[in-house]
């Protein structure tokens, strides 16, 4: 079961299901800054290189900035978040943002995510971005 580490990070003790590559199951989340006040459901998108892809670091980077910009002009409740691996210390800058999990499916598809992950009363979810498809993280 995902649990709240502080008010602003979550950790998932993680157990691989088979419907996602089991990357999507190891991984943690941190901030760089507290919230005072975080929603109680809430999408983590990334627009950095789909699962398994390799893009240039500019490509990350425009794609990470074509994101933040989208969502600033949606005026949503948004924020920095990292989503790391503990074992290869990979680390891949996100976004929380807060969205209906069907809406922030079809975000993650439109900057071309296998999957996203949603936050929902402190539990963590991953979803498909391609189907209906999604797993609790941990559990």
């Amino acid at each position: 079961m995902a649990r709240i580490l502080s008010r602003w990070c979550y950790h998932a003790p993680m157990s691989p299901a088979p419907a996602f590559h089991p990357a999507y199951f190891t991984v943690r989340f941190r901030c760089s800054e507290p919230h005072p006040a975080w929603p109680a459901e809430f999408a983590i998108i990334s627009a950095q290189a789909t699962t398994g892809e390799s893009w240039s670091p500019e490509q990350n980077q425009a794609a990470d900035r074509a994101l933040a910009a989208h969502l600033s002009k949606l005026e949503l409740w948004h924020t920095r978040i990292t989503g790391y691996s503990p074992t290869t210390l990979h680390a891949e800058p996100s976004w929380a943002v807060e969205l209906p999990a069907s809406r922030a499916r079809e975000l993650g598809a439109k900057f071309r995510q296998d999957a996203i992950y949603i936050v929902r009363a402190g539990e963590l979810v991953v979803v498909s971005c391609d189907d209906n498809r999604e797993q609790q993280v941990g559990g």
